[in-house]
């Protein structure tokens, strides 16, 4: 199993990156994967689709995915038709706003697309045209690195996430009340497993058991699964697992053993090894990090 995290420097004092008007091929387009930055992504053209969490989306010209850091995602493009998009990356506390009295978090449609589990907008046509301006001329201050270009990166970044916690959201949230509810990829029997595996990733999620919640056999069930998520069950368990103890090792107290064996974990050294390949650090080290970042 080769680790599914993308190089991204914890501690780097410009914690940004940007692909830009990047054309995607489906033989090329990384396996499912997750890291700390957040990320957003945007469609210029072409089709295809993104798996996110435990979604499948359709992508298209002018969908905008918001993606929280730690969270699983593959983007699948159309073997005909491959999507040009941007992928920005960052991390939260490139973001963080002094206090001016009053609550705005930049991060505020990262913890809305998390907590409704819904990770992709449709902006109207205005504003798509303002994310591409946005996007182009922050592209334009990496390219040109004149003086104070980081901080024009940040202010330009400062405008998208603006856009889209004031105008973009609201819109979608009224749009999504009124309407639509997301196109159908994959059988029923794959979304009911990939909801019950969200809900419960400590649990023994084996082969067999699964396939028989989905009364089918495990080889149509392994040939599924890796068609739509690009990833066997074992890692796709596996990673929703580090993401549970990343929060457990963020969030309590406690020992390292203990958040080991709640999340499902066989054993301490089984844990230790595949949190090291998942993230490139070692709970411990993990731990500290975080510590330090919140103080």
């Amino acid at each position: 199993m080769q680790a599914m995290r993308k190089p991204f420097i914890f501690s780097s004092p410009f914690p940004f990156d940007c692909n830009y008007r990047d054309r995607k091929h489906w033989q090329t387009e990384l396996p499912d994967h997750l890291h700390d930055w957040h990320e957003l992504v945007y469609i210029y053209d072409g089709k295809g689709t993104f798996f996110i969490d435990q979604t499948f989306y359709d992508m298209k010209r002018g969908d905008l995915f918001i993606i929280p850091g730690n969270t699983i995602h593959r983007s699948l493009p159309d073997k005909v038709d491959p999507v040009t998009s941007t992928a920005i990356f960052f991390s939260a506390i490139f973001v963080q706003a002094a206090s001016l009295g009053d609550s705005f978090s930049y991060l505020r449609c990262f913890e809305h697309a998390k907590k409704n589990k819904s990770y992709k907008l449709e902006p109207t046509n205005q504003e798509q045209v303002r994310l591409e301006r946005l996007i182009d001329d922050l592209q334009r201050e990496r390219e040109e690195k004149q003086p104070g270009y980081r901080q024009a990166v940040l202010l330009y970044l400062e405008h998208i996430l603006l856009l889209l916690n004031r105008s973009i959201i609201p819109n979608a949230s009224r749009a999504s009340s009124e309407s639509s509810e997301l196109p159908l990829i994959g059988p029923q029997w794959m979304r009911d497993i990939l909801l019950h595996i969200n809900e419960h990733p400590e649990a023994p999620l084996t082969l067999a058991a699964l396939a028989g919640m989905a009364s089918v056999t495990p080889a149509h069930f392994s040939r599924v699964f890796k068609q739509l998520t690009g990833m066997n069950l074992t890692e796709y368990v596996t990673a929703k697992r580090i993401v549970l103890a990343k929060e457990r090792l963020a969030a309590s107290d406690d020992n390292i053993a203990v958040i080991a064996e709640r999340c499902g974990f066989e054993s301490l050294p089984h844990f230790h090894r595949m949190f090291k390949k998942f993230t490139g650090d070692t709970p411990s080290a993990y731990k500290k990090s975080i510590a330090h970042l919140q103080f």
